[in-house]
């Protein structure tokens, strides 16, 4: 799963398209990162674990049952 941050949002969506992978999403992430404190940054870490353990786990959740 790729992440980036969101100043190449459509960079990354034009080269999936290109791919052939429109449906292919990162995630993303606040721009920039370079010049944050190091509590920032594990803030935005957490924040995007959540995002990615979100993405992960919604294409698997069980299908209901059929009534």
């Amino acid at each position: 799963m790729p992440i980036a941050t969101d100043v190449f949002r459509s960079a990354a969506r034009a080269q999936a398209s290109a791919l052939g992978r429109s449906d292919f999403d990162a995630i993303y992430v606040p721009h920039p990162i370079q010049d944050q404190l190091p509590e920032e940054i594990q803030g935005r870490a957490e924040a995007t674990l959540e995002k990615i353990a979100a993405r992960l786990t919604e294409s698997h959740q069980p299908e209901p049952a059929a009534s």
